[in-house]
């Protein structure tokens, strides 16, 4: 640091007359240090930050990707504000970011960590309601939504374990749901509906496990009247009511956290998303509606609100870095390092920043997308790896001046 600063120093003094270059010694080493302190901290401050992807892009399964650690070991040692950003879910994120430190042996926060799902915290008006959670193993995505505040949370093996006539092939399952199956604050009883059990969300978390049994509950759901489980609106296919009377009847929201189709597993060949199980959903709806539409809030990986709250996280980040010295000068570029052309990269492109920042898309070559196949939405730049996008940034950034 002290090389560093030298240069600087001897700026500081011959702008200075004598007399101000002797107050300055007189007052003490603190003075000098608010003197030239702040010069040199502006002028290092980086005007660019990055957003990773992880899975197939830090690591893949449970493995690291060559050069992972190195690229982030590398921006933390120069101040550089990253991000990690992720349609992965189904763990809270301390959890995640334990498991992510001991994979890559670096450092991470959770406040520089987004999962799919993070923003479901903020949906503040179900807290207090009673809302249906699917997806992830066991009751993980439960306690998560318990931590972001839902007071009322219910899951599939909930529902099955006290109900197990509700779906009888997931019969093979019941030694699992038992395992975890809390009880539910109502059960099903439709011939009482005030004292029957009643939805008033759905969320998918994570990525569904049990297709059959999670995609009849939600149907059940989407046909009821006002979430009561169990009952069936008489408003279902009145061909003089909005949509053949289909979601007229006060039935619950229904949320997903991301809509990937593909994602990069050990398997060699990519494997089914929540997109998948989403896709699966919309055809089973639009089979036994006959066309009707079916309503429902994606938030993840491409959407607009996924990466403002990103953008957010990011430039938190910077400020813990970098304290208040220079901030007055915007975040110009963002750096979004994916592996998925359809999340990554699509969202990194059509992102438009309440901040003025541009997002340049960095496409790697170890996750989702093969050479030789054409991006369904073309990046900015392409790179073998994680390490090799991070030196091509920190390169470009630089020698364009955002730093």
């Amino acid at each position: 640091m002290a090389t560093s600063l030298a240069p600087t120093l001897r700026r500081t003094l011959a702008q200075r007359s004598p007399t101000q270059c002797r107050t300055l010694l007189h007052n003490g080493p603190s003075q000098w240090q608010r003197s030239f302190q702040t010069q040199v901290t502006q002028s290092k401050i980086p005007n660019f930050g990055f957003a990773f992807d992880i899975d197939g892009v830090l690591v893949r399964s449970s493995t690291p990707i060559s050069g992972a650690s190195k690229a982030l070991s590398y921006l933390q040692r120069e101040s550089i504000p990253f991000v990690l950003l992720t349609n992965g879910g189904g763990k809270s994120e301390a959890e995640r970011v334990r498991d992510l430190q001991e994979k890559l042996d670096v450092e991470i926060t959770t406040d520089m960590f987004m999962q799919s799902h993070t923003p479901f915290a903020e949906l503040r008006e179900y807290h207090d309601k009673t809302v249906l959670v699917v997806g992830g193993d066991y009751d993980k995505c439960q306690k998560v939504a318990q931590g972001y505040g839902f007071k009322n949370v219910v899951t599939p093996g909930d529902i099955y374990t006290a109900h197990p006539d509700i779906w009888p092939f997931a019969k093979p399952f019941s030694s699992v749901y038992s395992t975890f199956a809390k009880p539910l604050p109502r059960q099903i009883n439709p011939d009482t509906p005030a004292e029957s059990l009643k939805i008033d969300a759905i969320f998918v978390y994570n990525d569904p496990r049990d297709w059959g049994l999670d995609a009849h509950l939600i149907l059940d759901l989407m046909l009821s009247s006002h979430g009561i489980l169990g009952t069936l609106s008489p408003k279902n296919g009145d061909k003089n009511l909005p949509n053949n009377g289909y979601l007229q009847d006060s039935q619950p929201a229904l949320y997903y956290s991301n809509p990937d189709l593909w994602w990069a597993s050990s398997y060699h060949l990519n494997r089914l998303g929540q997109g998948g199980f989403q896709a699966a959903f919309a055809g089973l709806w639009n089979e036994v509606t006959g066309g009707a539409k079916l309503t429902s809030t994606t938030i993840g990986k491409p959407t607009q609100a996924t990466y403002e709250y990103a953008e957010t996280l990011l430039r938190g980040r910077r400020k813990r870095l970098w304290g208040q010295v220079g901030l007055n000068d915007p975040l110009r570029e963002v750096f979004m390092v994916g592996d998925n052309p359809e999340s990554d990269i699509r969202g990194a492109n059509e992102y438009r920043s309440p901040h003025g920042s541009v997002w340049t898309s960095i496409l790697v070559k170890t996750g989702v997308w093969r050479e030789g196949k054409e991006p369904s939405y073309k990046p900015d730049i392409i790179r073998e790896n994680v390490l090799e996008a991070v030196e091509w940034a920190v390169e470009d950034a630089r020698r364009r001046g955002s730093a």
